[in-house]
């Protein structure tokens, strides 16, 4: 069981990664709300569901890839429960033949390790090397979860605020597609 620090609507004011640090510094700059935990480190899916019950909202799954040659990256996000089916995403995106990434690259363009993947790291992405695709699901619902860059915290913003606002600043386009 995880434990929680009290839901805040700040920065921490402490030391923090320099992935989680930008994420709350780009958060405030473009008047994003955010509502924020730190907790122990959350190493599954299923351990985010105390997060979910505690945030009141949904931590989306995050899923690196990569083509056969390496060349091309993309971030999956996914409702937290629906199973990615590599054969459905190759057929809506007309790419064939992807796989985890290495976590080198993940370090690479997005900043973050292996089990923290998420949005946030398109800032790091200067080079716009990553595509990011969006489960429909995830882009109709209201809010939207996520950890900062870190598995050790979690927020949760309006999901059109992510789209509309984090992402066109990361000079990235959301290719929102039923998976």
């Amino acid at each position: 069981m995880l434990h929680f620090s009290e839901i805040s609507t700040i920065a921490p004011t402490d030391e923090r990664i320099p992935l989680e640090a930008n994420t709350y510094k780009l958060l405030d700059k473009l008047s994003i709300p955010y509502e924020r935990v730190d907790h122990e480190a959350a190493a599954s899916m299923d351990e985010c569901v105390e997060i979910d019950n505690y945030l009141g909202v949904e931590i989306r799954k995050n899923i690196f890839l990569c083509n056969k040659k390496k060349t091309s990256f993309f971030l999956v996000v996914l409702p937290a429960n629906k199973p990615f089916d590599t054969s459905a995403f190759s057929k809506k995106t007309g790419i064939s033949h992807v796989s985890f990434a290495p976590p080198e690259k993940m370090q690479e363009l997005l900043g973050t390790s292996p089990g923290s993947a998420t949005v946030m790291g398109l800032v790091n992405d200067i080079d716009d090397y990553v595509q990011l695709i969006i489960d429909k699901e995830v882009a109709d619902e209201e809010w939207y979860g996520c950890n900062p860059g870190i598995n050790t915290s979690h927020i949760k913003i309006k999901t059109s605020d992510l789209i509309n606002k984090f992402v066109p600043h990361t000079r990235h386009r959301a290719k929102i597609i039923q998976l």
